[in-house]
């Protein structure tokens, strides 16, 4: 082989490396823009720590004057310490995580597993149910409920939760479970597993990234549910974190923002810790199809 016949290589930097100063504007463009994001959490933050009469004259993030008082006061100042709220909230959304576990789970495995009459249409309504706003609903459900006597308690915000009522959690499982490859079901079928069986010991256990997913969108929907509680929760006594925030803001006597900012905070912190706990699972439903 002559030199001629040699493939060229051309000098240069190889490829797929970025010159330094075009990767340094890259990262700075990602920081800058990732702060202007973070902004309105970063203004939250040091607010909690500033006096009332201050937050709104101090545009700078860092205070002049750090009040930890602000924790204190909002603690105490409703009806309630605040962990009566908090303990409400969660009480809500635990419920809410294993109704839609349980229930999304065996309708998602219905259609993707089993065969029905009018198994299309069925899953072609369910979709459309998506599409349906809350105000829509509220009315006839407010209804309902009230002839049910269940105003002014936490069933309306958990029953549904056990009959599949979201749509969207089980529009995402059916999707998962039907890239699971159907020979571990046949294999199990051949063993003498019925559907449940199947259910329970096959496709369950190679669902954990979808069952993840859903139990952080759950809780951080229901957490931060503000519309559906005000509406249906009367009881001060029975008020979740949402609710108890709005009550921090009085029209007539003024709003006490400090202590408003500053269990604003509080109750962000359980979000953040479960999206943390989860944050492995989410990863890992979106990389991969649930198989090893």
């Amino acid at each position: 082989m002559t030199s001629e016949t040699l493939p060229r290589v051309r000098a240069g930097r190889p490829p797929g490396i970025e010159p330094r100063g075009k990767g340094l504007l890259k990262h700075a463009m990602i920081i800058g823009f990732g702060f202007v994001m973070l902004y309105p959490l970063l203004w939250l933050l040091s607010s909690s720590f500033k006096p009332t009469e201050v937050i709104f004259r101090e545009p700078s993030l860092l205070p002049s004057k750090v009040q930890f008082s602000n924790y204190t006061e909002g603690w105490t100042a409703l009806a309630h310490p605040f962990q009566h709220y908090l303990w409400n909230s969660a009480l809500i959304a635990v419920l809410a995580i294993v109704g839609n576990l349980l229930t999304c789970s065996l309708a998602a495995y219905a259609f993707a597993r089993v065969e029905f009459p009018l198994k299309k249409l069925w899953f072609a309504l369910m979709l459309g149910t998506i599409m349906l706003p809350i105000h829509v609903l509220i009315v006839p459900q407010y209804v309902l409920f009230s002839k049910l006597d269940w105003i002014n308690t936490i069933l309306p915000l958990v029953v549904p939760k056990f009959l599949a009522h979201d749509a969207f959690f089980v529009f995402l499982m059916v999707q998962f479970i039907r890239g699971l490859p159907r020979e571990l079901d046949e294999a199990a079928r051949l063993d003498g597993c019925g559907h449940f069986r199947i259910y329970a010991r096959i496709v369950m256990p190679l669902c954990l990234p979808a069952l993840a997913t859903s139990a952080v969108f759950t809780f951080i929907w229901t957490w931060n549910d503000f519309f559906s509680q005000l509406i249906f929760l009367t009881d001060p006594d029975k008020y979740t974190v949402p609710v108890a925030l709005r009550s921090f803001m009085d029209a007539q006597s003024g709003t006490s923002w400090g202590p408003l900012f500053a269990m604003s905070v509080v109750a962000l912190v359980p979000i953040f810790g479960f999206f943390l706990a989860g944050q492995r699972y989410l990863t890992r439903g979106i990389a991969t199809t649930g198989l090893k």
